[in-house]
């Protein structure tokens, strides 16, 4: 049995280990029913299973939420439209997320998927300041997609921010 201390009481029957834990008005807890003998300690389980729970949440508040957005193009997309999404996909990368870029081809032009590749090559080389290919373009079905992920150290030199700043 361990006591309210955290001190080694010794070995002892139940009733003990029960009337001990109530003189202090705490609770008797088996801590190793696996253990011979097993190994009980007297607390208050109310306040630890407060702090066990608080130490969940600060646990669950530390975990990084790894958040993909997607931005879907046609090969055949025209230059202002090009010049938008690449936009979005920059702001989203620089707010931390990573960025699923997906191509779509209709009909014929599965035949010129050589467009959707060069497009995607093209997003890499305008995206290469603030993230990097984490995935390499590949087709599925009628789709072709890369992802891009953030630097983990921020933007690379001669970014937008860093030229603004100067």
């Amino acid at each position: 049995m361990i006591g309210p201390d955290g001190e080694q009481v010794g070995v002892g029957p139940l009733a003990e280990a029960l009337r001990m834990a109530r003189s202090q008005e705490m609770d008797l807890v088996e801590v190793a029913p696996q253990a011979r003998p097993p190994v009980c300690r007297v607390m208050d389980y109310g306040k630890f299973k407060y702090q066990q729970d608080v130490k969940a949440k600060e646990a669950r508040k530390r975990q990084s939420h790894i958040v993909i957005k997607e931005m879907k193009m046609r090969p055949k997309i025209d230059r202002h439209d090009y010049e938008t999404k690449s936009r979005h996909v920059e702001r989203f990368l620089r707010e931390g997320s990573k960025v699923k870029a997906t191509i779509m081809f209709r009909g014929r032009e599965m035949a010129h998927q050589e467009l959707g590749q060069r497009l995607l090559d093209r997003l890499a080389a305008d995206m290469d300041a603030v993230a990097f290919v984490e995935s390499a373009p590949n087709t599925e079905g009628r789709n072709m997609s890369m992802v891009l992920a953030p630097h983990k150290d921020g933007p690379r030199d001669g970014s937008a921010d860093e030229v603004a700043a100067t």
